[in-house]
């Protein structure tokens, strides 16, 4: 399980090195190889280990074509998704079409999201949190059940 917001930087070639408490789990668990899609919510990239994403293949299968919603969601997922591999120093390239998307520049924050990583660029996680904590703060919205039932 990935945790924690680490700050990292992209180089020029668009490679960013994985942090070292992650890569011998992913060297383990899927010898390296991730793949890396955007998120059709926020402006950020979603890195998932090979296993992780092929359960989200699976799942994709499952929607129709037929249907507008759930084609558009197989469309944006999987015409996005990136094959990445790390290399021996711990190096992923991000596709440019990727960077793109994210708005990914020198300075990004990776954020361990149990089974995947978000990648962000640094100062859209920094309003990204600010938004949240502000919307947490105000209390204004609806909790859905499973948040009834969850304590910290």
């Amino acid at each position: 399980m990935f945790r924690g917001a680490t700050a990292i930087n992209m180089d020029d070639k668009g490679r960013i090195a994985i942090p070292s408490r992650y890569r011998q789990a992913l060297s383990l668990d899927c010898d390296g190889k991730l793949v890396c899609t955007i998120d059709i919510q926020q402006p950020c990239l979603l890195l998932y280990p090979l296993p992780e994403w092929q359960i989200i293949e699976q799942k994709l299968t499952t929607l129709s074509s037929m249907n507008p919603a759930e084609r558009r969601l197989q469309r944006l997922l999987l015409g996005h998704a990136e094959d990445c591999d790390m290399d021996k120093n711990g190096r992923l390239l991000i596709a440019s079409p990727l960077r793109v998307h994210a708005g990914l520049e020198k300075k990004l924050m990776l954020v361990g999201q149990l089974n995947k990583f978000e990648i962000w660029s640094e100062s859209a996680w920094q309003q990204q949190v600010s938004a949240d904590m502000e919307a947490q703060q105000e209390d204004d919205f609806t909790l859905s059940e499973r948040l009834k039932d969850f304590s910290l």
